[in-house]
This record gives C-alpha cells, structure tokens and sequence, in this order.
C-alpha cells in the first residue's frame, strides 16, 4: 500500500501502521472468506469442519420456489478434513477428504452416507492484496475433485440417503481479485468448472459447465478476529443425457453468507458461518433451497 508522505519522518510511520494494517486485513479477512487458505505467515494448516443445512424447499426447473410438502423433511451433514501447505512463497496446495450424511423423510425415514467426493486444489498469487495502494492482489486458482463418493445413480438405499457425491471428475479454474482498505477486505472470485460424464449402464449424463461468480467483503478487528459477508451465483449450462441435450435441466444456485473467524491463540482458530439460498423465485432453478450451519477449528504452523 502507497501513500503521499509531507515529511520522511512521517513517511516511515505511515508506511509501517500502513502495512500491519493491510496485512492483518488479508491475513485475517481472506481466512474468514476461505477457512483453508494460508494467512500471509503461514506455512501449513490442518482443519476439521462441521456442516448441517436443512432443505426447506426447491427451485422448479422454471425457477418458481416451491416449500417443502408437509410430512418431508431433509438434513444434510458433513465433516471436511482438510490440510494446505505452502510450496513457494506465493503458492499453496491444498486437500479435502469429506464425509457425508444425510437424513431423509417421505413417508418413510432413512439415514445414510459415507466418503465424499475428495478435492485437491492449488493457489498462486501474482500480486498481493494491499502490495499496492492502486494495484489489487490477483491470483489463479486450478483443482480436481475426485468421483470418491458415491453418485445417485449408484446408490442402493431407496430414498438415496448413501448418496455422497457427483460420480464424476471435475476440474476448476479461477481468477481471485482481492484489495484491502484500511481493516477492509473486497473480493471477487471467478471460477469455471467442467464435469466428465457419470451414469449406469448405457445411460450417460455429461452435466453442463458451470460458472460460478462469488463476491465477498471482509472486516477485520483488533487481535485478528474478522466478520465476512458472501454472495455467490453459480450458473450450469444444459446437460447432456443420453446424446441429447436437455435444456429444462439447466440450474442456477444462488447462495448468500456470513462468516467468521476468531483466533483463540497464534496456532489455534475457530470460524463458522450461516449460509442462505434464499427461497425467491427465479433467483434459483432446478436445485433445492437449503439453510446451512459450518463450524470450523484450525491448526496452522508459521
């Protein structure tokens, strides 16, 4: 971050408050965003999450909101094990394993799950958020999620519960834009991801591409807690089923967030947040409408 300086005396001040300032902005602010992205001194990180939502209702393929049928009910939940490690000064690589669970009720109850879909991933960054006062920290960002889980189509309970994943590979790649001002962070991420095809038998579904646009804006206070606000919009093109291309089946999945993030001591870190699709037609299309809780408690080495 750059400044005016009237006199050298001062100048050196500034820049000094200056750049604690920005750095603890990214640090603690870009955490709260990303719970498994390495802070600015970090050199690795080791990280449980826990996650529950609730499906209260759906998108119909024409986008109007419907509420759950009374007497249906649907819980998701999760624990993500993740580690990230910094392999150069501006780069870290990163793992998840999930585990997923899911209780389902339509007329008859069921409860089922098992290993996730495992993803690995990588951040570089060209530049750093607050390096320049006119220049905003850029990064790319490339993963590969894993068909480790189970995909509907191979399920074997009759409501599906044991279903814990897509069945299909999938690679992503993104650009991130991030700048801080003062104790506030503002980002903009960008992501395009593309899925192999999955099905049973000779039917193949190959789902459509999907971009996924996400906003966020970040505070930090003193002793590096920080409070986030999210917005992401994911749009996913016709997929394709049996050779034929079905545009009913295009979805869009609105998301909105608040998260968190509290430093216990220099190693240790709690964070969570709240997270919405909200139930308004047509902001969403063809996916369900679901409330979700995350807790998550972190472990990092500088």
């Amino acid at each position: 971050m750059f400044r005016s300086f009237a006199v050298i005396a001062v100048s050196v001040a500034v820049l000094a408050c200056a750049g604690r300032a920005a750095a603890q902005a990214c640090c603690a602010g870009a955490a709260a965003v990303t719970p498994g992205r390495l802070a600015i001194h970090e050199d690795a990180l080791v990280g449980l999450q826990l996650r529950v939502a609730n499906a209260f209702g759906s998108f119909a393929p024409d986008g109007r909101y419907r509420g759950a049928e009374g007497g249906t009910t649907e819980w998701n939940f999760g624990q993500d094990l993740f580690a990230a490690l910094r392999v150069m000064p501006r780069g870290q690589l990163a793992l998840l394993v999930p585990a997923v669970q899911t209780y389902r009720r339509t007329g008859r109850s069921e409860f089922g799950g098992g290993l996730g879909d495992v993803n690995f991933s990588g951040r570089y960054d060209f530049v750093l958020a607050g390096a320049s006062r006119y220049i905003p920290g850029v990064g790319v960002l490339a993963g590969v999620t894993f068909p480790t889980g189970t995909s509907v189509e191979a399920a074997e309970r009759p409501l599906a519960t044991d279903a814990t994943g897509v069945g299909a590979f999938q690679a992503n790649v993104g650009v991130a834009v991030e700048q801080t001002v003062g104790p506030w962070l503002f980002g903009v991420t960008g992501l395009l991801a593309k899925r192999t095809s999955r099905g049973a038998g000779s039917t193949r579904t190959t789902p459509g591409t999907q971009w996924t646009f996400l906003a966020a804006t970040a505070y930090t206070f003193p002793q590096d807690a920080a409070l986030a606000l999210l917005v992401s919009y994911a749009v996913e093109g016709a997929p394709e089923v049996a050779g034929q291309v079905r545009s009913a089946l295009v979805r869009r999945l609105p998301r909105f967030g608040l998260a968190g993030i509290y430093p216990i001591t220099d190693q240790w870190r709690l964070q969570g947040g709240l997270f919405l699709m909200p139930p308004i037609s047509h902001l969403g299309r063809n996916t369900p409408s679901y409330a979700d809780v995350v807790f998550t408690l972190i472990r990092s080495w500088s």
